[in-house]
């Protein structure tokens, strides 16, 4: 059974594990920017089986207008199993119906989303940043 919780802190390292194994594209190799990551998300959900993290989902939000999910990686061995929409499911549940939530898609997530009840917008822009 997995556990879901946004109470149980998480280690760079075990971000950077999880990032590797869901095969998620992050900067896996420079723990000190993983931990900034943690640090400043104000929405960090974790799925466990066990003592295993086998899903994360990190957000960004003012909890009154909008949200930025900025991560959502699960383990490949648990995909297709519905936590990620779990997670996702959290998140919304946290930050009520009043807030959207927005988030940038990797090409081969473009086909997940909209099963996960997003809609595809096209008036969206993007300032990228430094590659890692």
């Amino acid at each position: 059974m997995i556990l879901y919780t946004n109470k149980r802190k998480i280690r760079a390292v075990e971000l950077a594990e999880l990032f590797f194994s869901s095969g998620i594209h992050r900067p896996i190799n420079d723990l000190p920017r993983l931990q900034k990551m943690l640090d400043h998300a104000n929405i960090l959900w974790t799925a466990w089986d066990e003592n295993k993290l086998v899903g994360v989902a990190r957000a960004l939000s003012d909890f009154s207008y909008v949200c930025y999910l900025s991560d959502l990686a699960v383990a490949k061995e648990y995909q297709k199993r519905g936590i990620g929409q779990s997670l996702i499911n959290n998140i919304h549940a946290q930050i009520g119906e009043d807030v959207s939530l927005v988030l940038l898609a990797a090409p081969s997530a473009l086909e997940y989303y909209p099963k996960v009840n997003f809609e595809k917008i096209d008036n969206a822009f993007l300032r990228r940043r430094r590659p890692f």
